[in-house]
């Protein structure tokens, strides 16, 4: 009798244990969100230049204010960019600027953001913002960030967590909106015929993906550049009755197509789909087209702006300012409203191969979870 006693108690014990873990979710073993890391441009800049002497800058107002916080927070954007749609699929807090000196403990196993605004493949592009952190330098401070981690996980740990991450880059647009056409007969457009220049770009771009590689990054989101031609600036500048541009639409349908040619080579030579390319061109170019079908108003006119189409100058308190930011496919002259940024991160998760080639996001996110 008393040993049954003793054993009931014993079961009665097992199962208040299993259902405390049930209902705790197992908290200890609990997987953290994957790291985060990004490179390139103002498209997905979160603030590292607020902290370097250079006007490529996005920290004063009307910039941010959708932003939860309603201030400028470095983002070219009137609210969240593409990471932070990105993070929050991830089930992750939008990653921090690496210059930014909040980035520090634990927060540095979130990941890192080390693109810089104005800046391209080649380190000519955007000399005229002097202060901005080039592609190189970007991919210098990852290393940096993989030491600062290890002091934390030690060495393997912070292999696992960098084998492990997603990483996007964002390249290519600069290298032709502010170097090859910044100016007329630019030293560039001199020296390259487009084609060829086109060519030049997608072999350094190639060195900096493989570098990236040889970093430790194993999931690389590789956006191409956006419908150069249609953005308002350009539109200020170059267009004939609203009409995009046709030189830089060029450029942008020679790039992308070898972006991704690029991309199935250097898989090929690893022998593994490590890069994945987004057609942010397609994307884009369907609600430019069609904007009202996607929701907005008009993809003509940036919602922040001056001049003709709101495209000229940068946008500052001074600028025209739209009342509802939702209903413009462009923020500012060059850069994307939230809500447009919201629509190319769903294409990044579940666009077929005409936008995601070899796969989307989901997929794999679906695949790694796996492993």
């Amino acid at each position: 009798m008393a040993t049954t006693m003793v054993l009931q108690s014993y079961y009665i014990h097992v199962v208040i244990i299993f259902m405390v873990a049930m209902s705790t979710g197992f908290k200890g073993t609990e997987a953290a969100p994957r790291a985060f890391f990004v490179f390139g441009d103002s498209l997905v800049d979160n603030g590292n230049n607020n902290y370097l002497a250079t006007t490529a800058r996005a920290d004063a107002p009307p910039y941010g204010i959708d932003y939860p916080t309603r201030r400028p927070t470095g983002r070219f954007s009137n609210g969240l960019n593409i990471p932070d749609f990105i993070s929050r699929e991830l089930g992750a807090e939008s990653t921090l600027p690496y210059l930014s000196p909040e980035l520090n403990g634990q927060r540095l196993l979130v990941g890192a953001n080390f693109a810089s605004a104005g800046i391209g493949i080649l380190n000519d592009t955007g000399i005229q913002f002097v202060n901005i952190i080039r592609i190189y330098r970007q991919l210098e401070y990852f290393e940096e960030y993989q030491q600062r981690v290890s002091g934390l996980i030690g060495a393997e740990g912070t292999r696992r967590l960098v084998n492990g991450a997603l990483v996007l880059i964002t390249l290519g647009g600069n290298d032709f909106v502010n170097n090859y056409y910044l100016v007329p007969f630019s030293a560039r457009s001199r020296q390259y015929p487009l084609p060829n220049y086109v060519k030049y770009l997608i072999s350094e771009y190639k060195k900096i993906l493989r570098r990236l590689y040889d970093l430790g990054a194993r999931r690389v989101l590789v956006t191409g550049t956006g419908p150069l031609g249609c953005v308002p600036a350009e539109l200020a500048q170059r267009s004939v009755n609203g009409e995009c541009s046709p030189e830089l639409m060029r450029a942008a349908s020679l790039f992308n197509p070898q972006l991704v040619q690029m991309i199935q080579q250097l898989n090929g030579e690893i022998g593994s789909n490590i890069f994945v390319g987004a057609n942010t061109r397609q994307m884009s170019i369907n609600f430019v087209n069609n904007p009202q079908a996607y929701g907005f108003v008009t993809s003509k006119v940036a919602c922040c702006g001056q001049g003709p189409y709101n495209g000229l100058g940068l946008c500052t308190v001074a600028s025209n300012l739209c009342p509802n930011r939702d209903q413009y496919a462009f923020w500012d002259p060059f850069h994307p409203s939230e809500r447009a940024n919201s629509i190319i991160v769903q294409q990044i998760m579940s666009g077929n191969t005409e936008y995601m080639y070899p796969m989307n996001l989901s997929t794999i996110l679906a695949l790694d979870s796996k492993n």
